[in-house]
């Protein structure tokens, strides 16, 4: 209290230094005596010893950290977080109820690159910065991606099965001359677009703005990105505008020998639409690693019975290097925002 009443006798005699001193309270920077508590409401996966590491930096800047097993009750969560100035959280939904009822909250740090799993105009309207983490899963992303295309093109299950069976090789095509469609042509589709280019493929790009990079061959519609693909590969935020963008009618418009990739978010496709087109022949073959629900799957999910059908439980974000990447960005982006510089805004 005394260094308090000394800071603001000070400041009252200056009101430039009165001015930025009490800035520092804002969400937009929290400096010099003030103390932020900092809550990690689920591991980074990652090892201890790093997440250790950023920690003792922001105690001995006088902040308070603490870190929280996973759990989705939005009742534990605001019970964890309800002194909390800062959340960070990875990709555990965050219930809207946190945000509304934490009285302290200026900033919620999110460890990964989407962030349709936090209320973000929620966050907007009380006045609540959000970063994200975009960029440290792009390399992983796209690789898995480009391992579908292979997996798909060269029917590894069915040729693992065969083997297992006793039986031998059965015929597959390459990915070399293939056009492949990416629809979203941010960083990661853009970073699958120079993988697969590097590979010999013809690329398309589906962008509600204009594309540039000299990667993609031409930009189309939907509509002529669909028609003219062998292999679609989605890339594209989840919003009001790409919920359920793949739907019967879209399957429809690809050819027959064509296949899907989904490494972008479940709810992009229609997942009832797109079994029905497996089963009945519509498209060739398609591989998921995102599902209208966060992996595990009940066992009688419908995407699971569907033939063609290559599934991993949203795991290409999941490499060590990866990992390592995203906690060092939601950190810089922490340390950043303390210092009054958001970076990675989302809003």
């Amino acid at each position: 209290m005394q260094k308090l009443f000394r800071k603001i006798t000070l400041t009252m005699e200056k009101p430039e230094a009165a001015r930025m001193y009490f800035s520092f309270l804002s969400p937009q920077s929290i400096q010099g005596d003030i103390t932020v508590k900092i809550v990690l409401l689920e591991g980074l996966g990652v090892d201890a010893a790093l997440v250790a590491s950023k920690v003792q930096k922001l105690e001995s800047m006088g902040h308070t950290f603490q870190e929280f097993a996973k759990n989705t009750d939005p009742e534990v969560q605001l019970e964890e977080a309800k002194d909390a100035d800062v959340i960070m959280i990875a990709n555990m939904p965050l219930a809207k109820k946190v945000v509304e009822e934490c009285p302290n909250l200026k900033f919620i740090d999110v460890a990964f690159t989407g962030v349709d799993h936090i209320p973000v105009a929620e966050a907007k309207a009380r006045g609540i910065a959000v970063s994200n983490a975009s960029g440290y899963a792009d390399t992983g992303v796209a690789e898995l991606a480009i391992g579908f295309m292979i997996d798909l093109l060269r029917n590894v299950p069915g040729q693992e099965k065969s083997v297992r069976q006793g039986g031998t090789k059965l015929p597959g095509r390459l990915l070399q001359g293939k056009t492949v469609g990416i629809v979203g042509a941010g960083h990661i589709g853009k970073k699958t677009a120079a993988l697969c280019k590097a590979f010999g493929c013809r690329l398309l790009a589906y962008n509600r703005s204009k594309v540039t990079d000299p990667v993609f061959d031409r930009q189309v519609s939907l509509e002529e990105l669909l028609k003219e693909s062998d292999i679609v590969s989605l890339h594209c935020p989840l919003n009001d505008g790409t919920r359920n963008l793949i739907n019967a009618d879209a399957l429809k418009l690809m050819k027959k020998t064509a296949y899907l990739i989904n490494t972008a978010r479940g709810p992009v496709v229609d997942g009832e639409a797109l079994a029905k087109a497996l089963e009945d022949g519509v498209i060739a073959g398609a591989a998921l690693d995102v599902f209208d629900i966060e992996p595990p799957l009940p066992t009688d999910h419908v995407l699971l019975k569907a033939p063609n059908c290559i599934v991993t439980p949203h795991m290409a974000f999941a490499s060590v290097e990866s990992m390592e990447a995203r906690c060092d960005i939601v950190f810089d982006n922490l340390f950043s925002w303390l210092e009054g510089k958001q970076q990675n805004v989302i809003c």
